[in-house]
């Protein structure tokens, strides 16, 4: 047998991003799995660890111990601005969750067909989300959620339920009881004032999938400040998957899949700016030049399309200031881990809300902690994730905030349940919408 029909080991090109470890441990500290569990496996540290040994040919990659601690895994990328050795966590973890997924067995790989198809069929997704939102609709899920007792573990169905509910417009919910007033100065300037759209100055709006789904009125939110801004849009279409949480889960081929057809909506759409207000998405877009890197067709179309997308927050703080009304309120800002972390964006969601006329701003005690969403994380481990959003909560009651924002849709879904669960009179709305709800111009 020659050299080159030898099959590789899994992860084994990876080796080289995985010696990048020293195992210095200055990624500990910053691990909520490790805090909490205390154990050297379940830190990325011991993860590398565990990742090299499959890569060396010393672990078999279907070891039920390797995927445990893989599985244990909130894949919220804290490790990576604290490594000294520049470790690239994120992509590690995925490419090691690909290849559990490709040794698994038939059953395993099944399990994951549904998620393909309500996120990789438009149609399938769209009759999906539309009875979603029906049941929203009809209050049953916030019955369920507020049932049962406060300080009790809710079981899946009751969290799910929560998490449902929690998807509901909350402009009207989480400004009631504050003072509002129309602040007669400031600098807010119209689209007139700014000269209406500039030539060829076209911004293509990300729908989503969750965020199309459950969360139409940020996206709606979303367009009207671009719109204050006097830039022209255009939609992506509705549906249409960036694939960030088939790459969380390890089903590389359908993010790639997905990948690809996001990069071709957005060639189509003419525009020359991506605007997402997901900070799951904007990152996974990002990293499309890593996803596709093999793919000599899209390489380089990846790796331009990833230059092109930026959050919202940080597009609207460099953009002129926009007038709003007055709210007298104490909000506590709670960063997403994958725009914080992933994209290292802090300051600006914090220096846009800070715009708003008598409204309090302050960072959570631990805003850079993740809040145990992380994609479907929050349902498929409930124990683990319910430990980690109870010291989320814990610190909400701390800073005794009116609000709470947050601008992913699985953080919003996450301490949004979980304030309803366990009874905390404290709403989470999307800063992107508590901005547009208080434009002067409306």
């Amino acid at each position: 047998m020659t050299t080159s029909s030898v099959p590789s080991k899994p992860l084994a090109p990876q080796i080289d991003d995985l010696l990048t470890c020293v195992h210095c441990g200055f990624c500990l500290p910053a691990c909520p799995t490790y805090e909490i569990l205390g154990s050297e496996n379940d830190s990325p540290r011991g993860r590398l660890y565990l990742m090299r040994a499959v890569a060396e040919g010393r672990l078999e990659v279907d070891d039920r111990s390797f995927g445990r601690h893989l599985d244990r895994c909130l894949g919220c990328r804290a490790c990576e601005p604290v490594c000294p050795s520049g470790v690239r966590y994120g992509s590690l973890l995925e490419h090691a969750r690909g290849e559990r997924v490709t040794a698994s067995g038939p059953l395993v790989r099944a399990a994951g067909i549904p998620i393909d198809l309500f996120f990789g069929n438009r149609w399938l997704g769209l009759l999906g989300w539309l009875a979603l939102r029906l049941l929203r609709a009809s209050g049953i899920p916030r019955l369920i959620a507020r049932a049962g007792r406060a300080g009790r573990m809710p079981g899946h169905l009751r969290f799910a339920m929560a998490m449902l509910a929690a998807t509901a417009p909350r402009a009207r919910g989480a400004l009631r009881g504050v003072r509002r007033r129309r602040r007669r100065e400031g600098t807010w300037r119209s689209a007139d004032a700014v000269g209406g759209p500039p030539d060829g100055e076209l911004v293509a709006l990300l729908e989503g999938c969750v965020m199309w789904g459950l969360f139409r009125h940020v996206n709606h939110a979303t367009e009207r400040l671009v719109h204050a801004q006097g830039v022209r849009t255009v939609r992506l279409p509705p549906g249409l998957c960036c694939g960030a949480l088939h790459a969380h889960a390890g089903r590389l081929e359908m993010a790639r899949e997905l990948a690809r057809r996001m990069i071709a909506a957005i060639e189509n759409s003419g525009a020359r700016l991506l605007v997402t207000n997901s900070a799951g998405c904007s990152a996974a877009i990002k990293d499309y030049g890593e996803w596709l890197r093999d793919d000599p067709i899209y390489r380089e179309r990846a790796e331009r399309v990833g230059r092109l997308v930026r959050n919202a927050s940080e597009w609207l703080v460099e953009r002129p200031q926009l007038g709003y009304r007055s709210l007298s309120a104490r909000l506590g800002y709670d960063a997403p881990c994958h725009l914080l972390h992933a994209q290292r964006i802090d300051e600006p969601p914090v220096e846009l809300l800070a715009q708003v006329p008598d409204l309090e701003v302050v960072k959570l005690p631990r805003s850079e902690r993740c809040c145990g969403a992380a994609g479907l994380y929050g349902l498929l481990r409930r124990r683990l994730s319910e430990d980690i959003l109870l010291r989320k909560l814990g610190e909400v009651l701390e800073t005794d905030v009116d609000v709470v924002a947050t601008g992913n849709p699985g953080c919003l879904m996450q301490i949004g349940a979980g304030a309803l669960v366990h009874h905390i009179p404290v709403q989470a709305i999307h800063p992107i919408e508590l901005l547009a709800g208080l434009l002067e111009s409306d």
